[in-house]
């Protein structure tokens, strides 16, 4: 069994806020979702042994088992939580360049409106739910809110940002005065030193999905499991989840992927393969995503290197641990101070764990003070965090309720089969196929790598849609609707006419209406503005939100009154804090 200690942080980082900074850069759930995730009292908080055991029931047994009786009423209780990030505009498609709405609140401790990277890069966090379609209603409740305080400027409803500044000219989010706030404005420096300003402005929705623990220990006893252990069957079970994920996620860039053009500018003269579609934009004829792409994070060095162990959580914690903690020669060159200035937290890999960009990520509620690397080691997997998902630039909350059932039944299938490990030699197919999709995955006859051999990706598309309609149906029959059914049925047509695919849609609109990027991405944008400010909150919504906008407000007064030491010394003592897991 492995135990955990940490070097503890002192006075002020112990802080909550100092707790929201180690969710940076993407914040983890506001106070209101962090309430519903919380573990229950009555599972064991025990680390992690990650063994690699072998399910004892098939897919379809745990299926049938999983959605009956009182399992099934607990699978029901599954929690759903959307983040969405969406630029702030000009009327004219231009970068806002103003600070963060005060009638928003503080970036730094509202629950649900902060900023991701830039000034402009608003985040709207929806609190967890049991039913996906409340989780759409609350952001849709968020944008509401959102529009009818940001006089007139517009949310850029696209993953790829239109006309930009001068990169140096792009804001950095500011976050106040206090320790905290500065330390989350640093680590944003380092980021625009490591990949560039312009790359901070990518936006998309991220999907959060956890299963109940009753679920869970219905499957430990349904495999023969101890109960005593159950932190650990749950982290090996969504591990398994993310294997699957790993393996088969490219067809969510197929079916979802909505960003094959770009203006131009985002590519500041560095080189490319993409065609040249009218003055100002670029795209690829057979892209779903080119935010996904090699254009996108993956393209740097330090992070193209980093490959985690996707078999154990142990191995995963192994990589992220080592990535946190060692320097990287290209980054101690920049060093961490200029003319007596922090430019970043540290010369590391990664300043946080959370710079790892990755498609898919295990989290865990962290406590005030501490890592995210620590949670996991300590208390195991609770849920998993899905991050490749365009924003969907026809709905005006980013994603469809359709999308988000089909979804669930997606995740469930990568949780409930077989889930063989995935040596460095999978991963890195699995990677490729990803990559595939991303820049030609319309494009006739392609084919994917499968366990060594090319097939063709039509083909093994069907074959997932398939597995998938039995959890569709389950689902169906547990909630007593038909819509997860016939969201696995718009799929199956989007698979059967390339056409129907939103990258394709984007695509034949800009060429009928003759549209460059940046006009087809501001229609868009301004009708879904004027669908939200048609409707505003009724005034006690309004009133609650205004509410909460201010104690955020007060919340960050409080904390920059409150202050104790310096700045200097704030950030010693978050470089000094350590995870040391130690065997016994």
């Amino acid at each position: 069994m492995r135990r955990n200690s940490r070097k503890p942080l002192p006075g002020k980082a112990s802080s909550t806020a100092y707790t929201e900074m180690l969710k940076c850069p993407l914040p983890e759930k506001s106070d209101l979702a962090r309430a519903v995730f919380a573990p229950s009292a009555n599972v064991a908080a025990m680390a992690n042994t990650n063994s690699a055991s072998s399910p004892r029931s098939t897919f379809l047994e745990r299926l049938s088992a999983l959605t009956t009786g009182a399992p099934g009423a607990a699978l029901r209780q599954g929690l759903r939580g959307i983040e969405k990030e969406s630029l702030r505009v000009t009327r004219d498609g231009a970068l806002a360049t103003t600070p963060h709405p005060r009638a928003f609140g503080s970036a730094l401790t509202h629950p649900l409106i902060t900023t991701d990277y830039s000034e402009a890069l608003i985040e709207l966090i929806t609190p967890a739910d049991h039913d996906v379609a409340t989780t759409l209603e609350h952001l849709d409740e968020l944008h509401r809110f959102a529009y009818a305080h940001l006089g007139d400027e517009l949310l850029w409803n696209n993953s790829m940002p239109g006309q930009l500044p001068a990169d140096q000219e792009i804001p950095i989010g500011y976050y106040g005065t206090s320790n905290i706030g500065m330390l989350k404005h640093v680590y944003r420096r380092g980021l625009s030193l490591r990949y560039g300003r312009t790359m901070q402005c990518i936006a998309g929705i991220h999907y959060n999905y956890s299963l109940n623990e009753d679920v869970w220990r219905a499957w430990a006893a349904l495999d023969g499991q101890s109960a005593t252990r159950m932190v650990d069957f749950q982290s090996e079970r969504y591990f398994a989840l993310i294997r699957n994920f790993r393996r088969t996620s490219w067809l969510l860039m197929y079916l979802f992927g909505a960003s094959p053009a770009l203006n131009r500018q985002f590519l500041r003269d560095r080189p490319n393969t993409l065609e040249t579609f009218d003055a100002t934009t670029r795209y690829l004829p057979y892209a779903t995503s080119l935010r996904m792409s090699d254009l996108g994070y993956t393209n740097n060095p330090a992070q193209a290197a980093l490959l985690p162990s996707y078999d154990t959580l142990d191995g995963y914690l192994d990589v992220l641990a080592k990535a946190v903690s060692e320097p990287h020669p290209p980054y101690e060159a920049i060093g961490t101070q200029r003319n007596g200035e922090w430019v970043q937290i540290n010369t590391n890999v990664l300043q946080i764990e959370n710079e790892f960009y990755s498609t898919i990520r295990p989290k865990r509620v962290t406590q005030p003070g501490e890592r995210p690397l620590h949670a996991l080691s300590s208390r195991g997997v609770q849920y998993i965090e899905v991050r490749c998902l365009d924003i969907d630039p026809f709905e005006p909350t980013g994603i469809s309720l359709q999308t988000s059932r089909f979804m669930d039944a997606y995740l469930l299938y990568c949780t409930l089969e077989d889930s063989p490990l995935l040596p460095r030699a999978a991963n890195e197919e699995a990677n490729e196929n990803f990559a595939r999709i991303t820049k030609e995955g319309r494009k006739p006859g392609l084919t994917l790598a499968r366990d060594g051999r090319e097939v063709a990706m039509q083909g093994w598309a069907g074959e997932l849609l398939d597995a998938i309609e039995p959890v569709a149906r389950a689902l169906d029959n547990l909630h007593g609707i038909d819509e997860h059914v016939l969201a696995l049925d718009a799929q199956r047509a989007r698979l059967a006419d390339v056409s129907l695919t939103p990258s394709a849609q984007v695509l034949a609109i800009m060429r009928e209406r003759g549209q460059s990027f940046d006009a087809f991405a501001l229609d868009l944008s301004e009708s879904h503005a004027n669908y939200f400010r048609s409707r505003p909150l009724s005034a006690e919504a309004e009133r609650k939100m205004e509410a909460l906008a201010a104690k955020s407000l007060e919340d960050q007064a409080r904390i920059e009154r409150d202050e104790i030491g310096s700045f200097d010394a704030f950030v010693g003592a978050y470089r000094a804090y350590t995870l040391n897991r130690i065997s016994v």
